[in-house]
């Protein structure tokens, strides 16, 4: 589709001679006067606007701060005399793109226009890149309504406004790349760079390269300057992810970037270069064991864990897996232009019986198979990958078998139903102790006892859980 172009001028030579130039390559409007100009600009969606700054009885700028106005407004280029130079200087910090001199030089006016309009395409491409990279990682896409996933969510809105760096930990596949992401989204940084760094997949000299960067001749195979991941995210925001695999002297300089000081310097140079970027770190080791055990830097942890978000793992959020899989069928399904595909009742109990060593990403690729394996409107148990179906068994509590537990007959409204008989059995096994339940369920003792309170509301007598198991027993 070919741009479109409106030239105005109440020069009629000038208004025709342009209109020749163009008229192959753009889709061509002129007008004489401002008026017929506002009406071609309300009637038809117009990329660039042409305009002089004198017209009869009105002034190009006056159109110019009209068009700017609109909702899509138009790239806008001032045409003036020598004499007026400034005031077309003044356009453009009203908002014009650039100015020309009459008599017009008709080669730069076709490179202006085709800069112009190069321009425009990358702000459209680089908006809609944008909107695709807050739709995967906005809140919106953090999905479940569990108490450990709302803790979570809570504390990345109030933290996301903040300067505070942010150390993010839990198993792999629970997320912590995603929350980053969020923060970042939801700060005052969103429109500068996100930028990420996979410490584990580099050795130590690399790794220091990455980071800060390095100069021509640094070390062999330094053919030039290279600019590192600090630099990059200059006025946004660094996501080192897996920072507990860095070693000591790369923790040294990480140190003294995250510092008051905010200084480092290039590998192999001796300029001073300061960092303007917020630091978001995650890990799926134990890093305050490590600095126990001296292998990480104490100043260094303190320095990112301004403040700390643990990412739960998909078992003490079980609650979340119906809401999960759907999310997860919407997007497979489209993406092998499959209609929208539901799971059996014997399935989706498998899923929720099933331990998910490797969380929401387990999840999701078990969701990827069953949507490119089924040949029907559901997935079936058998579509499922092999290993969610001989893990569901091991992983229930107290040996019970996934028939037993979920019964012939299960549906997904009976969910809450079935929970309930788990953590019944769970409990009568433990002699109602709350920390051995949990640990047979594979659930944390404080997700526990919420769903014991939460069943207890639920029934118009709050003592029919204990009337059906032994009495629960609080430790000290």
């Amino acid at each position: 589709m070919q741009a479109t172009i409106l030239i105005v001028d109440d020069e009629k030579h000038t208004r025709d001679g342009l209109r020749r130039l163009l008229e192959d390559e753009y889709d061509v409007y002129v007008a004489a006067d401002m008026a017929s100009a506002a009406d071609v600009l309300e009637r038809d969606q117009i990329d660039v606007l042409i305009t002089d700054l004198r017209l009869a009885g009105d002034d190009g700028m006056t159109l110019i701060e009209h068009a700017l106005k609109m909702s899509r407004p138009p790239i806008c280029i001032m045409m003036t005399a020598y004499g007026s130079v400034d005031t077309a200087v003044e356009a453009m910090k009203r908002g014009a793109y650039d100015f020309v001199t009459k008599p017009l030089n008709l080669d730069k006016v076709e490179i202006l226009l085709a800069r112009a309009l190069g321009s425009r395409r990358m702000e459209q491409e680089n908006r809609t890149l944008r909107q695709q990279v807050d739709e995967r990682f906005g809140l919106e896409n953090v999905i479940g309504e569990s108490a450990a996933l709302h803790e979570v969510l809570d504390t990345i809105r109030q933290v996301a406004p903040s300067s505070a760096n942010v150390l993010i930990d839990g198993e792999s596949g629970t997320g912590k790349e995603l929350a980053a992401h969020a923060i970042h989204n939801l700060s005052r940084r969103s429109k500068a760079k996100f930028v990420t760094v996979h410490c584990a997949a580099l050795s130590p000299t690399l790794l220091e390269s990455e980071l800060f960067g390095h100069e021509r001749g640094a070390f062999t195979g330094a053919h030039e300057r290279r600019i590192g991941r600090f630099e990059q995210a200059k006025g946004g925001t660094i996501f080192l992810d897996e920072i507990g695999e860095i070693d000591q002297s790369t923790q040294v300089k990480l140190l003294r970037v995250i510092s008051e000081e905010r200084a480092f310097e290039r590998v192999g140079g001796n300029q001073l270069l300061r960092a303007d970027v917020r630091l978001i770190a995650a890990t799926n080791k134990d890093l305050a064991e490590l600095v126990k055990e001296g292998k990480f830097r104490d100043d260094l942890y303190f320095r990112m864990n301004v403040v700390h978000i643990t990412m739960p793992p998909l078992r003490d959020r079980k609650e979340d897996i119906p809401l999960l899989v759907r999310g997860f069928l919407r997007h497979f399904c489209k993406a092998n232009e499959k209609p929208l595909l539901e799971l059996t009742s014997d399935a989706m109990n498998t899923l929720l019986s099933y331990h998910w060593p490797g969380n929401v990403r387990e999840l999701r690729t078990a969701i990827e198979h069953g949507v490119v394996m089924a040949n029907g409107p559901k997935i079936t148990l058998r579509e499922l990958p092999m290993t969610v179906r001989r893990g569901t068994a091991v992983n229930l509590p107290g040996g019970i078998t996934a028939s037993k537990a979920w019964g012939e007959r299960s549906s997904p409204l009976d969910l809450h139903e079935t929970e309930r008989k788990l953590i019944m059995q769970a409990l009568a096994t433990t002699s109602g102790n709350i920390t051995a339940a949990a640990k047979k369920l594979g659930i944390s003792r404080r997700t526990l006892h919420r769903k014991i309170n939460e069943m207890n509301a639920a029934k118009q007598n709050p003592q029919e859980v204990n009337q059906d198991a032994p009495a629960v027993r609080q430790e000290v």
